[in-house]
């Protein structure tokens, strides 16, 4: 969820801290800091709010320096204060930190006791003084930090320099993302590619239990047990341009606006194959899904509700048993496991802790087939899932989730395909019919976008509201779903999703005048059932905004508004109601004067549990 930047180079670091800061801006946060080895002295400067201020204040300060760490933080441990900020300093020791150590509060009575003075409330401050207590038991930093991991329960990603080594700094990696960024004579450390593509391309992703000696020369890399490692070198193929706003007012709608060109992009390979073969999820791909006798999808948040609408899929396409969880909670409890189901995770960045952590949990019950749909690749998810499928949305910058979901969906249609096809359930015919229909799609999706102005004079009127309720039906209740946390993550209306069928079952005691009903009614065999649900929300006095497909038979009334979608997309259809959810939270966010990219209590990599 927080940020980390590094940099040791014979040029001033500060900019490149600072620019690296503002490009993890979009990971959430609430203070920034930066630690900088000026002659032999730390110096720290940390602000709450937005990075702009902490920029200012360096500026101020004269801040100047050819080896720090910068730090965004989304407060855990601790409020959102200044002395909570990172980076966090012992004896000229400073270090930044994401993650969440378990076992703080035992160390910090250990650390109290050896009569360390703590400044803060977090479980970063436990690390730093871990690392200056081994420092002072002899050895140089990077043994201090390795003799600190063993004594850490949880999750990290680490930065540490120290003020009596000024040509070097050391950096740890468990659970939480880190990777290096090389360069000709200066070398970079960062949570994120995108803080350092202003430096280098050439970047190297830490595995679990590495810690790492960064000096303007070179890199060494050492696994748990201290071993020297070599880790593969990579070039990042992530675009500057994609980190840039552009045109458009807020990232969300740049993002919501690329999805036709995110969809083209994910379904590319595809189209271009003629058909749906089992290689589009890696080489072993057909064999092992030909083997499996279920799906069962674990996922978090707006990935989950990508994996609830494919169980629709699955089932009814494929002819398989689909189960979908929430990462969080499968991880926890007592599941009865069969080997033969395919363990399919969903995450967006690729890094989503409870997600990480449930995929270990199947793979010690039993399961051996693995499919991770990711938007980052070299993640940690995909890197632990033997077969990958990469969703090619590019980079997504706004906290709410647009792009992204949409893809996930076409992966996971895709994935259902071809999954029909092993099992018997898709002939020739029918697989050419599906190609079409997903050759069509980034069209349609870019017709929907056109209904963009209408969708915002709905938004003014949804803004002075407190409640909404959306409501859909078999694929489209996820979709429903979808739409009600779009519009609470960032305009804060609370909003609830139920199946349409469930409202005379209690929902319907909430329905009143001021209380918007949105409806996702698109023309499939279910709009009869739908009908009948609006009228008891009619009846109540409720007043309903529903979406609607092009050849839907009714139209709008006092107190029924409609929006029609280009003409049913069918099997499709979850994707390109999407949009209009999408839109009409953005909108309305706008309306009430919202951070819409950034909003509170929120982070967009969700790296803690």
């Amino acid at each position: 969820m927080c940020g980390i930047v590094g940099a040791i180079a014979d040029r001033d670091v500060v900019p490149v801290l600072i620019e690296g800061l503002k490009r993890l801006e979009y990971r959430g946060y609430d203070s920034s800091g930066i630690a900088v080895l000026d002659g032999d002295a730390i110096r720290r400067v940390r602000r709450t709010g937005r990075v702009a201020e902490m920029e200012g204040a360096a500026a101020t300060e004269g801040f100047a320096a050819t080896l720090g760490i910068g730090h965004t933080r989304w407060a855990t441990h601790g409020g959102v204060t200044e002395s909570n900020a990172h980076p966090h300093v012992s004896h000229g020791v400073a270090l930044v930190h994401n993650g969440i150590i378990e076992n703080h509060e035992q160390q910090r009575e250990r650390l109290l006791a050896l009569g360390y003075e703590f400044e803060s409330q977090t479980d970063t401050e436990v690390i730093a003084h871990l690392i200056h207590y081994h420092l002072q038991g002899g050895g140089d930093l990077l043994t201090a930090l390795q003799r600190t991991v063993k004594e850490l329960t949880g999750a990290y990603a680490l930065a540490v320099i120290g003020r009596s080594e000024p040509q070097r700094m050391v950096v740890a990696r468990m659970g939480c993302p880190l990777l290096v960024g090389l360069g000709e004579g200066e070398n970079f450390v960062a949570s994120d590619v995108s803080a350092i593509l202003q430096a280098t391309r050439r970047v190297m992703f830490l595995e679990e239990g590495d810690t790492a000696e960064l000096t303007r020369a070179g890199v060494r890399v050492f696994a748990a047990d201290d071993a020297p490692v070599e880790r593969e070198v990579r070039f990042s193929d992530v675009s500057l341009a994609s980190l840039e706003l552009g045109p458009y007012r807020h990232f969300m709608q740049k993002e919501i606006h690329e999805q036709p060109r995110a969809l083209a992009d994910t379904i590319e390979a595809a189209i271009d194959a003629g058909g749906f073969p089992a290689a589009l999820f890696g080489a072993d791909a057909g064999a092992v899904l030909k083997d499996i006798e279920g799906v069962q999808i674990l996922a978090c948040g707006t990935s989950y509700y990508a994996g609830l609408t494919a169980r629709y899929w699955i089932e009814a396409i494929a002819g398989l048993p689909c189960s979908v969880e929430i990462a969080s909670e499968y991880r926890y409890r007592a599941a009865c496991a069969n080997p033969r189901h395919l363990i399919v995770t969903i995450s967006q960045s690729g890094e989503t802790l409870d997600t990480m952590e449930a995929l270990k949990y199947a793979k010690a019950l039993g399961h051996a087939h693995t499919l991770s749909i990711c938007n980052v690749p070299e993640s940690a998810i995909p890197r632990a899932s033997e077969l990958v499928c990469y969703t090619r949305a590019g980079a997504e910058i706004g906290v709410a989730s647009t792009k992204a979901f949409t893809t996930q969906l076409a992966a996971l249609f895709q994935l259902t395909v071809v999954l029909g096809k092993l099992h018997g359930r898709i002939d020739a015919a029918l697989e050419a019919d599906y190609l079409e229909q997903l050759r069509h799609l980034p069209g349609s999706v870019q017709h929907v976008l056109n209904l963009e102005p209408q969708i915002v004079a709905w938004a003014e009127r949804f803004a002075g509201k407190s409640n909404a309720l959306f409501l859909g039906r078999g694929l489209h209740y996820p979709i429903a779903l979808e739409g009600a946390l779009k519009l609470k993550e960032i305009s804060y209306i609370h909003a609830e999703a139920y199946p349409a069928g469930e409202l005379k079952h209690g929902p319907l005691a909430l329905v009143d005048a001021e209380m918007p009903v949105v409806v996702i009614a698109p023309n499939d065999s279910l709009l009869e059932k739908v009908k009948s649900n609006m009228q008891e929300v009619r009846a109540r006095g409720g007043e309903l905004f529903v979406f609607a497909d092009q050849d839907s038979n009714f139209s709008a009334s006092d107190g029924v508004h409609v929006i029609r979608t280009p003409r049913h997309a069918g099997v499709l259809s979850p994707v390109l109601h999407t949009l209009p959810v999408q839109l009409l939270a953005y909108h309305t966010a706008l309306a009430r004067g919202t951070d819409v990219d950034k909003p509170r209590n929120l982070a967009k990599s969700v790296t803690v549990e």
